[in-house]
């Protein structure tokens, strides 16, 4: 029996190849070879007595490919999660540690903040006692407290900074939270 399907094999794949196309009219076409033209809409390969020996898809559309590659992205980025987190509640940790981590720097920065405010009290201090005593403020003095306003604005632009940073930590762990979620059913 083996021989023998074997030899049905032999003798379909011997001899000359035909090729069923559609042409640009609507008219199946048999062939010994296949336009390029029509090759991208795909083609059925036959042997001599009109089997089929392969079927030849047509190649995929513009928004074939558009959507296979949307579906590959988001299988790597899917891939790529489960590869970060292998359960909501891993997710809910390292969303725990990334805010502790802001709010430690937000905490920082405030803290600082604050000497330097304590800082400018002071030096805005020595220079009303300048006025009172019926000098004018030290140039050395008025560049210290420009120097204090700079370096207030710098901190609280950073506070901003991280305070934005939470919001947008918080999000990406949402996203990610429901994502795992779905992925994990």
């Amino acid at each position: 029996m083996f021989c023998a399907s074997f030899a049905a094999q032999a003798e379909d794949t011997s001899g000359a190849l035909l090729y069923r196309y559609v042409d640009s009219k609507g008219v199946t076409v048999l062939d010994r070879q296949v336009p390029p033209e029509y090759a991208g809409k795909g083609y059925q390969v036959l042997n001599a007595r009109g089997r089929v020996l392969q079927t030849v898809a047509p190649a995929p559309t513009a928004e074939e490919l558009a959507r296979l590659q949307a579906q590959k992205v988001q299988d790597d980025a899917n891939a790529q999660l489960l590869q970060r987190y292998s359960s909501v509640h891993e997710v809910d940790k390292a969303q725990a540690r990334k805010l502790a981590e802001l709010d430690a720097m937000i905490a920082s920065i405030q803290t600082n903040l604050q000497a330097l405010l304590a800082q400018q009290v002071s030096l805005q201090g020595q220079a009303a006692e300048q006025e009172r005593a019926g000098h004018e403020v030290s140039p050395q003095l008025l560049g210290q407290l420009a120097g204090l306003r700079d370096e207030q604005a710098r901190m609280r632009a950073d506070i901003a900074k991280y305070q934005a940073a939470r919001v947008q930590a918080q999000q990406d762990f949402a996203a990610d939270r429901a994502r795992v979620e779905q992925l994990t059913r």
